[in-house]
């Protein structure tokens, strides 16, 4: 893979912390949904940084959309939420990836289950479900901190039927709001999510530690390990 140019076109807060960007990337290979991307950044001195995002929306031509989450201490992230603006240009390397996909092909219900900026990979699932019109039996069981942290919020509340939304709060919940706060936990995921006996395809993106917790309640509700495909991020170094 080589590095392209990409220019940004849009620029979209999703929450306080969490931007989108929309790049045209000329040269852009496709990519499917689930992938990630390289960013590179090079300074007039020569020094460069790069990290990793996953993509939130399946191909659409030369478009490549990233929504990122402000790391306040980062080499990147910082500038790609709040200093970039349109017209100006990065450089991108990609598509990387090719577990954590999902295939329209694959007919077997699907969960996702998501924490935090997690939700970037997996709404790209959930787009090319809906942009294809596919009849497969969606659930995403989304975790986060607080109701203003939640991405993608009015997308999510609009979704078609055979698209079935479950958010959790960890630490302070909506008004009216009438489930446990607190971490994901066997219950939420049994009420929230499918059985194993119907074979479901299994993605769970998030911090580390949040995936492996819900990696092994799944294993232990009797998902097969093969059937579960995990995407885990933490600090960069």
């Amino acid at each position: 893979m080589k590095w392209l140019v990409a220019t940004l076109t849009e620029k979209k807060i999703e929450t306080p912390t969490a931007t989108t960007l929309i790049f045209d990337v000329d040269g852009w290979p496709g990519h499917k949904p689930g992938q990630h991307v390289d960013v590179r950044l090079t300074a007039e001195d020569g020094y460069n940084a790069q990290r990793s995002y996953s993509m939130a929306t399946p191909c659409d031509g030369s478009t490549v959309v990233l929504t990122i989450q402000t790391v306040d201490d980062g080499e990147v992230s910082p500038y790609l939420t709040s200093v970039i603006e349109v017209g100006e240009q990065v450089e991108l390397r990609g598509p990387i990836g090719g577990w954590f996909v999902w295939d329209r092909q694959n007919p077997a219900p699907v969960l996702l289950v998501a924490g935090g900026s997690g939700i970037v990979p997996v709404m790209a699932m959930v787009r090319d479900r809906v942009r294809g019109e596919q009849r497969t039996p969606f659930r995403l069981v989304y975790s986060v901190r607080t109701p203003d942290e939640v991405m993608y919020a009015p997308e999510l509340r609009r979704l078609p039927e055979g698209v079935d939304v479950s958010i959790h709060y960890t630490r302070r919940a909506p008004e009216g709001y009438r489930e446990r706060v607190g971490r994901l936990n066997t219950s939420d995921l049994v009420a929230h999510g499918w059985p194993a006996d119907i074979a479901p395809s299994c993605f769970v993106c998030g911090p580390t530690g949040f995936v492996e917790s819900v990696a092994n309640i799944l294993v232990a509700e009797g998902h097969l390990p093969p059937r579960i495909k995990t995407e885990r991020f933490g600090p960069a170094g």
